[in-house]
């Protein structure tokens, strides 16, 4: 199998070289929290440099890994942007298709946030009260068995919340904030209530009852558009929306985020980890097409660069939560050096 995996990466290898010149312009694919911060990164790159403004398409974090896994050649994305780590069946799927190295470079910390309208008042949550909002199943009223969600108003979860209905507006499956929301989130919470923690020993039906969001209307898939989400939300004052912290900053005179298990999401709670939904945010680099495709290690150096990624760089600007220096000067020696992925 793994000599039938180089010669296929070979083949491509020598394929993709032969069209060497077919594509002058890098291409990025990806998770929309990571978006910004890759555009304005690319929007530096075309201005201070001689190549070409990379093309940056968002996708979702999901959806990216599994252009970028497809294999190697002028039509396969050079970069992809994620708002999680890569998990080991997207490294195995990328190795099946003759992406065999790949270079892992971190840039900096976010937060996952419920906002709402700023009309409306800011909402204090836990995360077991968070849960019991958007679960597709939840504890019985007696607590001894898991029942299809039957919370349709905030106040029957707990009288302090107001009573209105429940309406929470998120990012479909193919995103890795609605991954980073299930994991931080909804798998923290789910032990909490003794009708899943007695699923333990059946490993599917307690990660479906951790996993699961309910589907009957009050939680909506709004895309991977983030604007749209806003829209929304000014639509209906009282709905809460699911996006990255960054997000939030931009519009931070429309939207304000709920406090989550009594921390407000700023950027010093994430940076200091203090608030309790954070997370790590990366791109990834085909090793195949660096020397391909015009530029690649220098966006990547541009990228890690003190004037973009540092507590005084321009993505800290637009709301990025820096690393410290060194974890920066770390993640950047390994990724100039094309350091493989190891996980």
């Amino acid at each position: 199998m793994m000599k039938k995996t180089l010669a296929v990466a070979a083949l491509m290898s020598v394929a993709f070289a032969g069209a060497a010149e077919a594509r002058d312009q890098i291409r990025i694919v990806g998770s929309s929290t990571v978006f910004p911060f890759a555009t304005a990164v690319a929007e530096e790159f075309g201005k201070t440099t001689s190549f070409k403004t990379p093309v940056i398409e968002s996708t979702g974090s999901g959806g990216g890994l599994k252009l970028f896994c497809a294999g190697v050649g002028e039509n396969q994305p050079d970069i992809t942007n994620a708002s999680r780590r890569i998990k080991k069946s997207e490294v195995e799927n990328c190795a099946s298709n003759g992406v065999s190295e790949i270079t892992e470079v971190k840039i900096g910390y976010d937060g996952i946030v419920l906002a709402n309208d700023r009309s409306a008042p800011v909402f204090e949550l836990s995360k077991e009260q968070i849960f019991l909002a958007v679960a597709k199943v939840v504890p019985s009223k007696d607590g001894k068995s898991l029942v299809d969600n039957y919370y349709t108003n905030w106040s029957q979860i707990d009288p302090s919340l107001p009573d209105e209905e429940i309406e929470v507006l998120g990012p479909p499956p193919t995103s890795g904030t609605r991954d980073a929301f299930v994991e931080l989130v909804m798998e923290e919470a789910c032990d909490s209530f003794e009708a899943i923690t007695a699923l333990k020993d059946n490993k599917d039906q307690h990660s479906a009852a951790c996993q699961g969001v309910r589907e009957d209307g009050h939680f909506v898939e709004a895309g991977e558009n983030d604007n749209l989400i806003v829209q929304k939300l000014e639509a209906n004052p009282i709905a809460l929306g699911i996006f990255g912290f960054s997000f939030l900053d931009q519009n931070g005179d429309k939207l304000h985020g709920s406090v989550v298990d009594g921390v407000a999401p700023t950027f010093e709670a994430i940076a200091d980890g203090s608030y309790p939904v954070s997370r790590s945010m990366y791109f990834y680099v085909k090793n195949a097409h660096v020397g391909t495709i015009p530029g690649i290690m220098e966006y990547v150096g541009e990228f890690t660069s003190e004037k973009a990624w540092s507590d005084e760089g321009y993505l800290a600007d637009r709301g990025l939560i820096p690393m410290s220096a060194e974890e920066r000067e770390a993640v950047r020696n390994a990724a100039m050096n094309q350091t493989p992925l190891s996980m």
